[in-house]
């Protein structure tokens, strides 16, 4: 009978240990979905299991999972019970002396034996602490020191006990110093020692590697079967030390009305581990941003209350209006507001810009590369090739002599939207020749984007103020300026060239202020900006000039300004 109860916990003790038995499994990443900030990654891994519970262990992930992102499937017949992320510190095991070799014990015996000496004088040096400690607390709690009994009545006395009072506590605070210092001199010592005899230990049991394992990040699945089962496991996360930036490179030449984008992406990781050979996607969205729609609350507005100073009573037309920054002062002409006013020999080769497919989410686009590419992580830069494609162009010149006499080139690219582009620095090629920088903000709300490719220096142009036509004169209680410019374009380009010439006159929100447009050469006035802008053709070797002008007039007793 015994011996059956004791087969039946042996079976049992089996049982429990098979029912949590734990499997390491090897995993790669198969492919990165790398975000604007962030990156998901998608792992594989097969796994074989008894039956029971068994937690399979996929070692070696990513220092910064976001473990709410952690995702999990299999197949096979199993239940996946539980899945966590978490840190494993490695068992330290202590070597056997009988397993090391006769010098490491040796070195080992003799360091134990002189830990063990300094303990003693440690100890020792404690025990001799302790002895003044409880010296000084007798002086301390003396009689004649606290003034009771018979040296109350005597000065010589009283005299004599601070004397002896004040020799012994300087003795016993100075040895005291001296122990505490030797003590802790000793313990430096022994600390030292126990470090030396742990490295020592380790190096042996490491061959020779003295440092120990460091911790690693790990991710355990618990799974439930009943019947022995194998599968594959998919297994996805969101790190958060890696993204991408966009960049692109705009290459314009005469001879075609193409513009050639080239989008780029400048992948980079610091995850903890090396991506190699992976696919990757570069997705438009970030997971980080506030997902949470906006929501309106109730707008108030009342009058505001003033406190009368002497006869200055401003009461009226005074309106605040709560929650905004924009208010209205009945001694203001407008409103004032505190806000602040980016195979074949002859083959072409195949570029990686040809294996890119775009998707298109319901609120961002992912490009899927079919290319693998391997990124370290170190923190640098990766250039990915995302998209090559040939755009339309419109070629304009323009050219606002008022602030800036030089003319410039610009191609107007409409229907961006399907691109899926993202605001970005832009490198400008015109005719091979690098032009500079640009900012590509496909964001506005504009049909058309105009991208500015650089200045041309073989169109001159010329804004001369004519002093002749520019007069003043006082009429009654009104004074009347009068402002007249001449520009002047000439063409020295042997093709030619549409321009587009802006210039403006002043408006104003001052009805006592009046502004009279009266030569405009043909040009179209926006009279809510107050921009004249012509459009035309200019042959090569010609030359244009136009005229415009404008009449002001105010109370002459109040002076004007431009701003």
């Amino acid at each position: 009978m015994k011996s059956i109860i004791i087969l039946f916990s042996v079976l049992c003790f089996a049982n429990s240990a098979k029912a949590n038995d734990e499997k390491i499994v090897k995993s790669k990443i198969s492919k990165v979905t790398v975000y604007s900030q962030g990156a998901q990654i998608y792992r594989k891994a097969s796994y074989s299991v008894t039956k029971g519970v068994t937690e399979v262990v996929i070692d070696g992930v990513s220092n910064n999972i976001d473990n709410n992102s952690l995702q999990v499937n299999a197949t096979g017949n199993v239940i996946i019970l539980d899945t966590k992320y978490a840190i494993h510190y490695p068992e330290v095991k202590t070597p056997k002396l009988e397993g090391l070799s006769l010098q490491t014990r040796k070195r080992i015996l003799a360091l134990e034996d002189s830990i063990y000496s300094v303990n003693y004088e440690v100890q020792t040096l404690q025990d001799e602490i302790n002895v003044y400690l409880a010296t000084k607390k007798i002086l301390a709690n003396n009689g004649a020191i606290k003034g009771q009994g018979k040296v109350n009545d005597s000065i010589g006395l009283l005299k004599d006990a601070i004397q002896y009072y004040t020799k012994k506590m300087m003795e016993v605070n100075k040895q005291l110093q001296k122990l505490n210092h030797d003590k802790r001199s000793e313990n430096i010592k022994m600390q030292a020692m126990k470090e030396r005899l742990n490295l020592l230990k380790n190096a042996e049991a490491n061959n020779g590697k003295g440092k120990p394992k460091a911790p690693t990040y790990r991710i355990t699945i618990t799974l439930k079967t009943n019947t022995s089962a194998t599968g594959k496991i998919d297994i996805s996360y969101l790190v958060n030390n890696a993204g991408w930036t966009p960049l692109y490179d705009l290459r314009s030449e005469t001879s075609t009305n193409k513009i050639n984008l080239n989008y780029k992406a400048n992948v980079y990781q610091n995850t903890g581990i090396d991506w190699d050979d992976v696919r990757l996607n570069i997705s438009t969205n970030n997971p980080y941003q506030n997902k949470t729609k906006p929501e309106l609350h109730p707008w108030y507005i009342d009058f505001n209350r003033y406190k009368a100073h002497g006869d200055n009573l401003n009461t009226m037309n005074n309106v605040t209006v709560q929650g905004s920054r924009m208010k209205r002062k009945s001694e203001s002409m407008g409103y004032e507001s505190d806000a602040q006013p980016q195979a074949d020999e002859y083959q072409e080769a195949e570029m990686a810009y040809d294996f890119t497919t775009t998707v298109e989410n319901m609120i961002s686009a992912e490009f899927q590369i079919d290319l693998p590419y391997s990124i370290k992580s170190n923190g640098q830069k990766h250039m990915v090739l995302v998209k090559n494609v040939d755009l339309d162009a419109n070629y304009k010149y323009y050219t606002v002599p008022k602030v800036d006499k030089s003319v410039y080139l610009v191609a107007q690219l409409s229907k961006l939207a399907e691109l899926q582009l993202v605001p970005a620095k832009a490198n400008i090629f015109f005719d091979g020749t690098y032009m500079g920088e640009t900012y590509l903000d496909p964001t506005t709300m504009d049909d058309t984007l105009n991208l500015s490719l650089g200045k041309d220096p073989n169109i001159i142009v010329k804004r001369t103020l004519l002093k002749k036509e520019s007069k003043e004169k006082i009429i009654g209680p009104k004074k009347e300026r009068t402002f007249a410019y001449s520009i002047e374009v000439k063409n020295l380009k042997s093709r030619a060239i549409k321009l587009v010439v802006q210039d403006q006159i002043p408006i104003t929100q001052n009805a006592d202020i009046e502004i009279e447009p009266l030569t405009l050469s043909r040009g179209k006035l926006n009279k809510r900006t107050g921009i004249v802008e012509w459009e035309f053709n200019l042959k090569p070797k010609a030359s244009k000039d136009l005229q415009f002008s404008y009449k002001v007039k105010h109370d002459k007793e109040k002076p004007i300004f431009f701003y």
